[in-house]
């Protein structure tokens, strides 16, 4: 399903606020998100200032890296406080999801507190199964806007050691090993753990929905 003519695309900071913000920290795939909304339409700006965080239409929250710095880098910026303040809105793609649960497994980390969810490291006494997962899985039981127009059990791109359990928050549900939650919501807040600029038209779709949030 083409939503491209639907989406309401981004103003600069410069014209007064407004637009999708992506937040910049020591986490990876800052420009490969970007990048991704470009080729939807959607001129998007990367920044680390909570004023202009604040203002911004729609935050974008995304990460790949370790949940113990990327944590201390926010908490040093006042940014999550900025962050769990938020009323637009708010995508967490990847370890941005991870951070945006109670806790991580990984450098035993508390997070951000939003998701009612820990994230746990992966494990399996099958040789045969790898950690991390890395490649495309399916995702099933949509319970969210964000997925509104795919087919059943579509396929995204995951590169990940550690998941969020599955909760009443649980949006989407993938099995790797176990069943866990490859995507969360609550009120504004959306996460998935997927990466939708890697996951061809199934994530440019999720990306659209997401911009036509109102």
């Amino acid at each position: 399903m083409d939503n491209t003519k639907n989406i309401n695309t981004s103003r600069s900071p410069l014209q007064g606020g407004g637009g999708v913000a992506i937040i910049k920290y020591n986490a990876g795939n800052v420009q490969s998100v970007l990048y991704a909304l470009q080729r939807i339409g959607v001129n998007a700006f990367v920044t680390d200032d909570p004023k202009q965080i604040l203002e911004a239409d729609k935050v974008i929250f995304p990460g790949v890296g370790h949940a113990a710095p990327a944590m201390q880098y926010l908490i040093e910026r006042g940014l999550d406080k900025v962050i769990v303040s938020l009323k637009q809105p708010v995508l967490g793609v990847c370890l941005g999801q991870q951070l945006l649960c109670s806790h991580s497994e990984e450098g035993d980390t508390n997070c951000l507190g939003v998701f009612d969810t820990s994230v746990r490291l992966f494990t399996s006494d099958d040789p045969t199964i790898k950690v991390p997962q890395m490649g495309w899985n399916n995702i099933y039981n949509y319970n969210s806007v964000l997925f509104d127009g795919l087919d059943k059990n579509a396929f995204v791109y995951f590169v990940h050691s550690y998941y969020a359990a599955l909760c009443k928050e649980t949006a989407v549900t993938t099995d790797y090993i176990l069943p866990y939650s490859s995507a969360l919501q609550k009120d504004n807040f959306y996460a998935v753990q997927f990466h939708p600029e890697k996951s061809g038209v199934v994530g440019e779709t999720i990306l659209k929905n997401f911009i036509n949030i109102k």
